[in-house]
């Protein structure tokens, strides 16, 4: 159904906003309804809604489970042998529950590397978000385990095409250290021929500095160079521990980097050298990471914590503005994955969110953005729309309640 969201606030100026289909077809003053279904703007600033570059969205199931811990510890010895036990129905319920949470705090699209595909796809169709959707990738240069990986890999791609165009298919190879060159090269080619993204974690920690030097003589970034790996369709997650050489390689090479702040401060993975890559021309955009080591997926949040730690890290309070951290979570975030979101114009999808400025967060409310990136929270978000459909309203999501308690279930089972 067609929409008229009438009497809203855009850029400062109140103006109308009409929706048909999916798409923000007019955007001016006094609109003519039709047959539209009129919404009530008034109060009411209309913005992008986010795109969250970076998760493992059914962790939510693991949130607080093991915090306070070394990463290779907290990976090797905690969440992995956990991850062993989730099926797909786990998995499932992990994802409605990051679905439901992204909405509230204003996401309708993210990049997702997880276990049981198809169970986070079922929870992403019913939820009327967006994704990009990786099984994870992992043989431990296992020979055997990698045939197993790129045939499995291969088949989620044709099932794929059972989903809606709100899911899309990337490849998932989970990081160098936990994929042999031989499957790295082999998703390389597979991506390459299908037109598709890679989303990987890199060099996110000294220690995988150090393995590869110790392996390769080169650094991770380096190495990749090397074997004809990097490319524009890499999305390469964290990218903390890197010199001058490899971001000169990343910009060359058009690899998407995402931030991912609150997490790389939890786990102590490092600074993140936001001035110097935005200096050499990388892209960057945001992500949270999953929840057991953010703990949540709230975007309003990572934003405002990107931008301090930027000021922190580089000694400069100019560095990261307000504008910039938003452009990172919404049209930076969208233009990585192809997808026409993240700004709301004539003829993008029609994903938004109407902001509530009477909330105290707001007041007296000089500057939205900065509003949004440096004081705002999820109570000030009233409603969200997705693909032209209204998914919360009056800071209700149907069906949440329950959402919720099955997911609290989980406690029993796994504590």
């Amino acid at each position: 159904m067609d929409m008229l969201i009438r009497d809203v606030e855009l850029g400062g100026t109140r103006t109308d906003v009409l929706i048909e289909g999916n798409r923000f077809r007019r955007i001016g003053p006094n609109l003519a309804a039709g047959t539209a279904a009129v919404l009530d703007g008034t109060g009411k600033a209309i913005v992008p809604t986010f795109v969250n570059m970076h998760t493992h969205a059914s962790m939510t199931l693991l949130r607080s489970y093991a915090d306070d811990l070394e990463l290779h510890d907290w990976l090797a010895n905690y969440i992995w042998p956990l991850e062993a036990k989730l099926d797909e129905e786990d998995i499932y319920h992990g994802a409605r529950l990051a679905c439901l949470e992204m909405i509230k705090s204003g996401t309708t699209c993210f990049n997702d590397m997880y276990w049981h595909f198809h169970g986070v796809a079922r929870a992403v169709e019913e939820s009327g978000i967006r994704a990009m959707l990786s099984s994870v990738f992992i043989d431990f240069n296992e020979a055997g385990r990698a045939r197993n990986e790129q045939r499995q890999a291969a088949r989620l791609f044709e099932e794929a095409t059972r989903y809606s165009d709100r899911i899309g298919f990337a490849l998932g190879p989970h990081a160098i250290y936990t994929v042999s060159e031989a499957s790295l090269r082999w998703a390389k080619a597979f991506a390459s021929e299908h037109g598709l993204p890679i989303h990987i974690h890199l060099s996110e920690t000294a220690k995988e500095v150090e393995d590869c030097l110790a392996a390769h003589g080169l650094r991770p970034v380096q190495w990749l160079e090397k074997i004809g790996w990097l490319g524009p369709n890499v999305i390469a997650a964290h990218v903390i521990h890197v010199d001058d050489d490899e971001i000169g390689i990343l910009a060359n090479r058009g690899v998407k980097v995402v931030h991912n702040p609150a997490s790389n401060m939890k786990l102590a993975s490092g600074s993140f050298p936001y001035a110097r890559m935005k200096a050499a021309g990388v892209r960057i955009s945001l992500g949270t990471d999953g929840a057991s080591s953010n703990n949540n997926l709230c975007m309003l949040e990572e934003m405002k914590i990107a931008a301090l730690h930027a000021k922190l890290v580089h000694a400069d309070p100019t560095v990261l503005p307000a504008a910039e951290a938003f452009d990172m979570a919404t049209t930076t975030g969208a233009q990585a994955l192809g997808v026409e979101c993240g700004a709301v114009a004539e003829g993008m999808l029609a994903d938004c969110m109407l902001v509530d400025l009477s909330n105290p967060r707001l007041a007296p409310g000089y500057q939205l953005i900065d509003d949004l990136v440096y004081s705002a929270d999820s109570s000030c978000i009233d409603t969200v729309i997705c693909d032209g459909r209204i998914l919360m309203e009056n800071g209700r999501v149907a069906g949440e309640e329950q959402i919720v308690a099955e997911a609290r279930e989980y406690v029993k089972k796994f504590h």
